[in-house]
């Protein structure tokens, strides 16, 4: 899936780039404000990740011009100003939803993966993992192509899970999921999804495993 990075700051646009590539996604960048508007009114790109401080044009001009041409595209936004109106000007702007910087990189993805579902644009093959299958548009699981009976709590912990694969993912992190959908769910809760999880997955070598003082690792058995 083909997104478009418009941020000026080259360390955190490495990051963003690497981290981005690494969940599987394409990533095309630019530095500048005008080659933001212009590639993204002539390209096709999935979502955008747009900084406000661009250089030549600010990203807030850049937003309300691609969002005249673009109406549907999914825009994230980027932005220093930690003000409430600051924040309200980028959405009434256009923007989809915004992150204040500093920011964790997992927040991001969150927040990523919401407007593409939101957009209907997020592909049921980004969801795989050995045997375990997730389709987010149909809110369904297989597990060699079995269907599990996975309550609304249990999948929103294994969307998590299967989406930082091979990362250890903390139980702050899932609650965090959890808030950004619009429930708030604490860290002792987050451990009753993630026992209930792991018992409907163990039958197919599907393993959660805890990884004391830091989280869970969502992992395939070899054997």
């Amino acid at each position: 899936m083909r997104l478009f990075l418009a941020e000026d700051d080259e360390i955190l646009a490495d990051a963003l780039k690497t981290g981005l590539a690494r969940s599987g996604f394409e990533v095309e960048h630019c530095a500048d404000g005008a080659e933001a508007e212009r590639r993204l009114v002539n390209g096709d790109h999935a979502a955008a990740i747009l900084d406000i401080g661009l250089p030549t044009v600010d990203g807030l001009t850049v937003l309300r011009r691609v969002r005249i041409l673009k109406p549907t595209l999914p825009i994230l936004l980027l932005t220093a100003l930690d003000g409430l109106d600051n924040r309200v000007s980028g959405l009434d702007a256009g923007a989809d939803d915004y992150l204040t910087k500093p920011f964790e990189f997992v927040e991001l993805e969150a927040r990523l993966r919401a407007v593409l579902r939101r957009s209907h644009l997020l592909p049921p093959s980004a969801q795989q993992l050995g045997p375990l299958r997730l389709d987010r548009a149909a809110q369904r699981v297989w597990c060699d192509e079995t269907p599990l009976d996975l309550s609304a709590r249990e999948l929103a912990v294994l969307d998590v899970l299967i989406s930082q694969r091979d990362r250890v993912v903390t139980k702050e992190q899932i609650a965090g999921e959890f808030g950004s959908t619009g429930g708030e769910v604490g860290t002792n809760a987050v451990e009753v999804y993630v026992h209930r999880l792991r018992k409907k997955l163990e039958p197919y070598n599907v393993g959660i495993r805890t990884v004391r003082g830091l989280g869970y690792l969502l992992e395939v058995d070899a054997d």
